[in-house]
């Protein structure tokens, strides 16, 4: 479990800076993303279910979170 929080948390840190080229809804949808699959995962972990189930979900559901707070905003 340490090594699937460990790259979760590598690759979060990757995605999240290269973030500078990209637009503000780009931005949004992959933070929205990114913190999704990590609480996802964590949960998953806690809860004694699949830390991957959770991690997909929860990603899924962050990066619809970020496209419609970027909607809102606009």
């Amino acid at each position: 479990m340490h090594k699937t929080a460990l790259a979760l948390v590598a690759v979060a840190t990757l995605a999240l800076g290269a973030c500078s080229n990209m637009s503000g809804q780009q931005q949004r949808m992959l933070s929205g993303g990114a913190g999704g699959a990590a609480a996802g995962a964590g949960i998953g972990a806690l809860t004694g279910g699949s830390a991957t189930t959770g991690a997909l979900i929860g990603g899924a559901a962050g990066t619809a979170g970020g496209y419609l707070y970027d909607r809102y905003e606009d």
